[in-house]
């Protein structure tokens, strides 16, 4: 028979400890390639069990009123991509980029995800554009993540983990795809690098490389099981050691040429947004039995 104190222990440990909190799963849908009226495209993503999108932020102010409505109509929520214009003279790019990001901010986004600086400039360069990010995120209270990509100041492993040393507030988005091909082989979860890296990892593009590209033919092809596992693994262990009680996951298979085509004819040898809900249900699968 239970005393008292043991039945107080009980509903304690199974009502409110937050060890027992199930995580909830955020997943937003890309618009890379779309070609679907905007309407079309957030039915489609909502009947298919997303949250919400991730889009690059629109400045016509037409495509901004047409979002918004079609985001109310659906009741889903949206993540911007924001980025540092490379082809602008460093100063002007950095004026540009603070600009941009407070006109995001005034929406309130889920997270702001940033294509931040470039490969060409040097660390204390591209830290000043994440120097921004850091102010701008206290003042709005909107996280804002950076995001692992060719091109920009994290577009390896060695120099992302540089940066954070540099920059003790930086907080990213992984989308490990990249490394992949960047390093020509498969990171794994015991990677040294990568375990320094994973802590400061907020949000994730799901999307799979290997060795040679930054996205596998089609996900579900059985030749593409370990890239897929490697990565589930990593994607995996970044949620549950996260400590947040939400966290967020974009789908990220793109478009051609990033899908690669059947040769004289460009015909897409997969479908990309089967691929992206493939991926989507596959970390899914991941938390089924929490």
């Amino acid at each position: 028979m239970f005393t008292r104190i043991t039945l107080l222990a009980f509903l304690f440990i199974f009502f409110l400890s937050p060890v027992f909190a199930q995580q909830q799963l955020l997943f937003f849908q890309t618009d890379w390639g779309n070609n679907l009226s905007m309407d079309e495209f957030l039915k489609r993503t909502k009947n298919d069990g997303y949250n919400g999108i991730e889009t690059w932020f629109p400045f016509s102010q037409d495509v901004q009123n047409e979002l918004k409505a079609g985001l109310e109509k659906y009741d889903l929520k949206v993540i911007f991509l924001h980025g540092t214009n490379k082809g602008l003279p460093y100063a002007e790019a950095l004026k540009v980029y603070e600009e941009n990001l407070q006109k995001i901010i005034t929406w309130n986004p889920v997270k702001i995800n940033s294509h931040t600086g470039s490969d060409y400039w040097t660390l204390e360069e591209n830290k000043a554009f994440i120097d921004i990010t850091t102010i701008a995120s206290k003042e709005s209270g909107i996280p804002i993540v950076h995001e692992t990509h060719r091109s920009r100041f994290s577009f390896n492993v060695p120099l992302t983990v540089e940066m954070m040393n540099l920059a003790p507030e930086l907080r990213l988005n992984l989308d490990i795809s990249h490394w992949m091909v960047v390093h020509e082989r498969l990171i794994d979860l015991k990677d040294p690098l990568l375990q320094q890296i994973l802590p400061r990892v907020d949000h994730i593009h799901a999307r799979v490389g290997f060795a040679e590209g930054p996205q596998v033919n089609n996900p579900a092809a059985p030749e593409w099981k370990s890239a897929l596992d490697t990565h589930l693994d990593i994607w995996e262990h970044i949620i549950r050691n996260s400590g947040q009680e939400v966290y967020t996951i974009t789908t990220e298979f793109g478009p051609p040429p990033y899908l690669p085509t059947v040769p004289f004819s460009n015909v897409p040898i997969a479908d990309q947004w089967e691929a992206n809900v493939f991926i989507m249900k596959a970390i899914k699968a991941r938390f089924a039995n929490d």
